[in-house]
């Protein structure tokens, strides 16, 4: 009899659970993160038996391998093609250089992916349970129009995001803040870590359980298991039919969740040769590799690419517990994990603003390809990799950098950059014309409480 899978905490002071638990709780009680207690294999054919499947059957046969105890076959299929009715453009750049774009869902973010599938497997569990429930967020950027869209409507679960008022395009905004009925969004005056500090306190104040509280940030379980398929998705697609194909991803990255999702897919058995790990300046995990010391950049540096503008990660811990150490909240390696196996298999580079500007302007010239900054991130960071390991840039070698976002939710950089207006795609046409709604509240603990305290009961 297949047995379920148990998710532990980072901060190994909590109990296991099941996904279920994991996914509706958000946070562990101990502070930590959920973390599967064993992560199961692939068979490496199945791959590449892959390559025939939409993206919603290899979306289905990946996750049930997780889920396979706590949600009949029958109820995946559905949530999956519920999910996932929209297309995952994988761009030849040149030889077996690839783009892909996550950026054509709802959102126009790779967010899509993980929320889109998480707000349907939060309400299947409390439908089940007759539950309802309180979503707690803070966004960067994406991550808050990604959840208020996927969550939007739903009847048992309602939503509060906040962001950085300052540190947000407008189009960003405008996508959180004209949806209304169930999702309400507060702007801070402050960075992410201050909106992200603020959530994760709330989590920990028993005070406010009456709230049934839980995430959808990329500290929730529930959104990095989805996120892993779209790499076994790109591989099953462009790999060339041989058993010692291998493939190097070069991920943007600001609050990890979507590198998790990643080294989740290679532990499962995906080919992955190397992750590219391509940070903007807020670089205080390539210092890590560099160095072996973890230190938090505190405030986050405002960089152009600005859902990464990320001084601690949350999913480090994740990444320091695949690796057997152990990393608490506020960044303390409390065990050191096998540093070197990690630079083993991840090359991580940081890029700065200006070098982030000159690669959307090279590429566009070069290439007629059209990136935004967090792409221009994770391209300029495959370019370095290709300096110091120059088998990635052979042409036999297949690598996949990917675009989380669409060029049009940054016009003001393209139009500065290139000259050029980014056509709108359908999901972002007519948000000018839409009446917006949000609060604001002080930066502070105290502030956040009362308001919950005050809106919900």
């Amino acid at each position: 009899m297949l047995k379920p899978i148990k998710y532990y905490s980072t901060n190994l002071k909590a109990g296991e659970v099941l996904f279920r638990d994991a996914l509706l709780k958000g946070l562990a009680p101990d502070g930590g993160l959920y973390m599967p207690h064993e992560i199961p294999v692939i068979p490496k054919e199945e791959f590449f038996s892959f390559s025939k499947c939409t993206y919603d059957e290899i979306a289905y046969e990946v996750t049930r391998r997780f889920l396979h105890t706590e949600i009949p076959d029958a109820d995946l299929r559905n949530i999956v093609r519920d999910a996932y009715d929209f297309q995952v453009p994988l761009e030849k750049v040149f030889d077996r250089k690839y783009l892909m774009r996550l950026d054509q869902g709802p959102t126009a973010s790779f967010k899509d992916f993980a929320a889109r599938m998480m707000g349907r497997l939060m309400q299947f569990f409390l439908q089940q349970e007759n539950r309802k429930m309180l979503i707690l967020t803070a966004t960067s950027g994406d991550t808050g129009s990604a959840i208020a869209n996927a969550f939007y409507g739903l009847d048992n679960i309602k939503v509060v995001v906040l962001f950085p008022e300052k540190e947000v395009t407008d189009r960003q905004r405008k996508q959180m803040t004209t949806l209304h009925k169930n999702i309400q969004i507060i702007a801070l005056d402050g960075k992410f870590d201050d909106c992200q500090a603020l959530v994760k306190q709330a989590f920990s104040d028993p005070e406010l359980d009456y709230l049934q509280l839980s995430s959808a940030n990329s500290i929730n379980i529930g959104r990095l298991l989805p996120q892993s398929v779209y790499y076994v998705y790109a591989f099953a697609k462009l790999n060339n039919g041989s058993e010692n194909d291998n493939v190097v991803f070069s991920v943007p990255s600001g609050n990890f969740g979507n590198l998790m999702g990643g080294l989740i897919a290679m532990k499962t058995g995906l080919p992955v040769k190397r992750f590219v790990v391509s940070t903007n300046e807020n670089d205080e995990v390539p210092v890590y590799w560099k160095t072996g010391m973890y230190q938090t950049i505190v405030p986050s540096l405002n960089c152009i690419s600005s859902a990464m503008n990320v001084g601690h990660p949350s999913n480090m811990a994740r990444i320091v517990a695949l690796y057997g150490g152990v990393m608490d909240e506020k960044g303390n390696i409390v065990k050191e994990p096998a540093l070197e196996k990690m630079r083993a298999d991840m090359f991580a580079v940081a890029i700065d603003d200006s070098h982030t500007r000159e690669t959307l302007s090279k590429v566009y010239a070069e290439y007629k390809l059209l990136l935004e900054p967090h792409g221009a991130v994770s391209w300029a960071g495959l370019m370095r990799d290709f300096e110091a390991n120059s088998r990635d840039g052979a042409p036999e070698q297949l690598c996949i950098s990917l675009e989380t976002a669409h060029p049009a939710k940054f016009p003001e950089e393209i139009r500065s950059i290139l000259g050029i207006e980014p056509e709108l795609p359908d999901s972002l046409k007519d948000l000018d014309d839409k009446e917006e709604n949000y609060d604001k509240i002080e930066n502070d603990y105290p502030s956040f409480k009362n308001y919950l305290k005050d809106n919900y009961l």
